[in-house]
């Protein structure tokens, strides 16, 4: 059947093909000012500033002199004012180059030959020729994304990673000591701890934040094929590689010496996997803390405003744990395929990275939404500690553990009569439900030492935890 529809395309403003650009875009909006394109171009706009004050600065460039405070000033503003009105000269100037750092450059171009209006006496419009000097399109892009990246995951993802880890970690503490029975593929297994399974999941999201800070966000700036040679043709007694160090240094970038036309994305791979790890072991906390609530041991809160189900109204979802398993299945296979792409260009260079680099906003937006349901999911959560007791008292077998294994030490120590205790222990507990009155029983009849048998006769699953509750103790702060 053919429909005629009114074209959505055709709405003003324009509505976004995507989630993260409508949806969700209070949650992603920080990424905006550093992964947008219009971000990007204003990180090449600050790149192209600061190499030309740089390379002015360094007095190696004939006939350039070490601009003024008030020429550097200019400058400086024009990133840092960057806006709507750049932004339309950007996309006029684009529309002719078809080459978006050559539309940058030019508008670095057209700002100091303005600059003889704005700052008097000015050397800026006779130094058109020094924007963009020996520069290759990817000196420019290479140290742009370095800075927006760095900027993106220091100050919007990271923070937002370790608040949520924070706050895991005051789960894990504050449930230290609460007895919970644990489940081995599914069946009642060993009692645990409801806060130290908390902390092994914090501790491993917590050595992903680690290797994640400890990130280096590596730039070159050394040309067409990363010889310098045009560079040292055009002014042979200056230092280029010394230029090339401070600069990329100055950005507080790590300067990469050894590049092909492209710095090699190398480390970009590196922090996408540890970012995707980092997404993954979280996906592991999210489908545990939904199975807990389908166990009954979490009851969500109620009276939040949110509609459980449309048709049954007895029901609250556990939607943001399920949301979150979503956006992190995205935003990992995303990350998995930056990481892949971007650490192979032919020979010199290939653009498959121009069109690769433009989704990581996407990718670290997908992970952003993420952590964000994963902290509203866990404060609409109340443990029910009956409901864990209940569970617990109804698996009295899981005290076979300790039973066989104390009549193995038992029999070591000369103890007669601890023959077999696996075999024992399997033929009374496996495939049925022992209570605690025939297990008190068969502890009795065994035969162990008085104060073994006492110890064993009195033991509980809700005492049966080990050292679970201090094991929390070991998360860092």
């Amino acid at each position: 059947m053919t429909r005629s529809w009114r074209s959505l395309a055709d709405i003003d403003p324009a509505i976004p093909l995507g989630p993260l650009d409508g949806r969700y875009r209070s949650v992603v909006l920080p990424l905006v000012d550093h992964l947008s394109e219009a971000a990007l171009n204003r990180a090449r706009l600050l790149v192209e500033v600061e190499w030309l004050v740089h390379l002015a600065g360094s007095k190696q460039i004939p006939g350039v002199s070490p601009l003024s405070d008030d020429e550097c000033t200019y400058l400086r503003r024009l990133p840092e004012a960057f806006g709507e009105a750049e932004i339309a000269d950007l996309a006029e100037t684009e529309r002719v180059t078809v080459h978006d750092v050559k539309a940058v450059e030019y508008l670095l171009k057209k700002r100091l030959a303005d600059a003889a209006d704005t700052v008097p006496g000015s050397s800026l419009p006779a130094l058109t020729e020094l924007v963009h000097f020996a520069c290759t399109s990817e000196d420019i892009n290479n140290l742009a994304y370095a800075l927006s990246i760095l900027g993106a995951v220091t100050e919007v993802w990271l923070p937002a990673a370790r608040t949520l880890v924070e706050e895991l970690a005051g789960l894990a503490r504050e449930h230290a000591d609460l007895a919970m029975l644990s489940h081995t593929h599914g069946q009642p297994a060993t009692p645990t701890t409801l806060g130290k399974e908390i902390a092994v999941l914090t501790s491993r999201l917590s050595r992903q934040l680690h290797r994640i800070d400890g990130q280096e966000y590596l730039g070159k700036i050394n040309g067409a094929t990363g010889t310098f040679a045009a560079h040292a043709v055009a002014v042979p007694k200056a230092d280029w590689v010394g230029i090339s160090r401070t600069f990329v240094e100055g950005l507080g970038l790590t300067w990469n010496p050894l590049t092909t036309q492209i710095e090699p994305h190398d480390w970009q791979a590196e922090l996408y996997a540890d970012i995707a790890r980092f997404n993954r072991i979280l996906h592991n906390l999210a489908t545990d803390v939904w199975t807990y609530i389908s166990l009954g041991y979490f009851a969500q809160v109620r009276g939040q405003g949110t509609v459980g189900s449309s048709t049954m109204p007895h029901k609250v979802n556990p939607i943001r744990f399920e949301n979150a398993e979503a956006n992190l299945e995205i935003s990992s296979a995303l990350l998995d395929s930056l990481a892949a792409t971007l650490l192979t260009s032919r020979l010199q260079r290939d653009l498959t990275d121009s069109s690769t680099q433009r989704n990581i906003g996407v990718a670290l937006g997908h992970s952003l939404l993420a952590i964000k349901n994963v902290r509203l999911g866990l404060a609409g959560l109340d443990v029910d500690p009956a409901a864990l007791a209940r569970d617990l008292d109804g698996n009295w077998e899981v005290l076979g553990e300790a039973i066989q294994t104390a009549m193995r030490a038992a029999s070591l120590d000369g103890v007669p009569g601890m023959d077999n205790p696996y075999e024992r222990l399997k033929e009374l507990t496996r495939g049925r439900k022992v209570d605690a009155e025939a297990l008190r029983e068969f502890v009795l009849s065994l035969g162990l030492p008085d104060d073994v048998s006492q110890r064993l006769a009195g033991l509980t699953p809700s005492a049966y935890t080990g050292l679970a509750s201090q094991l929390v103790s070991f998360l860092l702060d």
